[in-house]
């Protein structure tokens, strides 16, 4: 069964959430995770396109946004997605059998979430996006999944 962490950051900016989301994918990258990074919008995925690239001195994680069906099956270990019913399908078929982590930056869970091994859903202090980390949380919980808390003090 699919593992839960709620990342909760003391912080209440959208950047710092996305910053934390590159630690924790640079983190799997390492240990050879394939990681699927769920954005909110178009606009957070094209600033995580960039952070990856930038966020960490000397470190580059190789990725690709997928905002539609790509021509190949990707090779790179990270994909960005944009949060739509309309991509869902797309994603889900490019990504075979790689399903070790999923990073939830969406203001929904997506249907596919399940399929992970791990799941990380990253809260900050924004009173809107808290209150939606607290619906996933009841989400998760009422459904019997392993959930833990970890309180991050740097975003």
């Amino acid at each position: 069964m699919t593992q839960v962490d709620f990342y909760i950051l003391a912080s209440n900016t959208n950047d710092s959430r996305l910053r934390f989301a590159c630690r924790i994918t640079e983190k799997a990258v390492q240990r050879n995770y394939h990681v699927f990074l769920n954005s909110a919008n178009n606009a957070d995925a094209l600033k995580l396109d960039g952070l990856l690239w930038t966020f960490s001195q000397g470190s580059f994680i190789p990725h690709v946004v997928v905002s539609e069906r790509l021509a190949t099956p990707p090779t790179e270990p990270v994909l960005i997605g944009i949060n739509s019913p309309e991509t869902e399908d797309d994603v889900t078929n490019q990504l075979g059998e790689n399903w070790d982590l999923m990073i939830n930056l969406a203001p929904n869970i997506p249907g596919f979430f399940s399929r992970y091994a791990r799941v990380a859903e990253v809260i900050d202090s924004d009173p809107i996006r808290r209150e939606k980390g607290r619906e996933h949380y009841r989400f998760y919980r009422d459904r019997g999944y392993e959930l833990k808390i970890h309180n991050i003090s740097v975003g």
